[in-house]
Parts: C-alpha cells; sequence; structure tokens
C-alpha cells in the first residue's frame, strides 16, 4: 500500500508560479518512477510528466513542456511540480501517481495508486 498526499495548489494569475508537492509513504519510494495528471472539468484525466525513480530521466506532455518541471528528492520521499508561466489551460485538479508499472508512462493504467488531487486554478 502507497499514500500519496498533494499540496501546494491554489489560485494564481496567468503568468505566475506554483509548486505542487507529493509526499509518499508506504514503500520504498526510491525503487519507483512517479508521474503527475491533471483533469480539467468535463474532461479525461491526463498525463502532465513522469520521473524516473532517480531522477535522471523526466518526460513531459507537450502542452508543458518549457514550462514545468519534475523532480523528486527520495530523502524526503517526495515529488515535485514546478509550474512556471501559468495559462488558464492549465487550471485543473492535479494528481501524483505512483508507481510507474510500465513504459507507457503517458498511460493511467501505467500508474498502481493516486492521490487525492490538489486545485490548481489560472485566472486571466
Amino acid at each position: 500500500q502507497v499514500q500519496l498526499v498533494e499540496s501546494g495548489g491554489g489560485l494564481v494569475q496567468a503568468g505566475g508560479s506554483l509548486r505542487l508537492s507529493c509526499a509518499a509513504s508506504g514503500r520504498t519510494f526510491s525503487n519507483y518512477a512517479m508521474g503527475w495528471f491533471r483533469q480539467a472539468p468535463g474532461k479525461e484525466r491526463e498525463f502532465v510528466a513522469t520521473i524516473s525513480r532517480s531522477g535522471d530521466s523526466t518526460d513531459y506532455a507537450n502542452a508543458v513542456k518549457g514550462r514545468f518541471t519534475i523532480s523528486r528528492d527520495n530523502a524526503k520521499n517526495t515529488v515535485y511540480l514546478q509550474m512556471n508561466s501559468l495559462k488558464p489551460e492549465d487550471t485543473a485538479v492535479y494528481y501524483c501517481a505512483g508507481p510507474r508499472i510500465s513504459e507507457n508512462y503517458y498511460l493511467r493504467s501505467s500508474y498502481v495508486y493516486w492521490g487525492q488531487g490538489t486545485q490548481v486554478t489560472v485566472s486571466s
């Protein structure tokens, strides 16, 4: 069993920044790749970013590439998502997920556990 708890969401103006955190417990965190997804109202949950277990490999959705950065601190069992140059279309509930059990990192089914989500709202 793994527990994932997200934090750091909120309301920000377009062009602003937020940093999301995901605290993990219950397993050896450093053994697993992790990911972030998001779900906007009326839309499917979509892939945002993923990071390897060591942190030396990352992948991003095209919509966030160059603006978002995923990182991790294995000593703190925490994954981060730094979001810069935020746009109104980034408004969504953001979910942390892991461990990743497949190389198809963009699929929801590749992740075993999910957090409860944190709301990010970007005003124009």
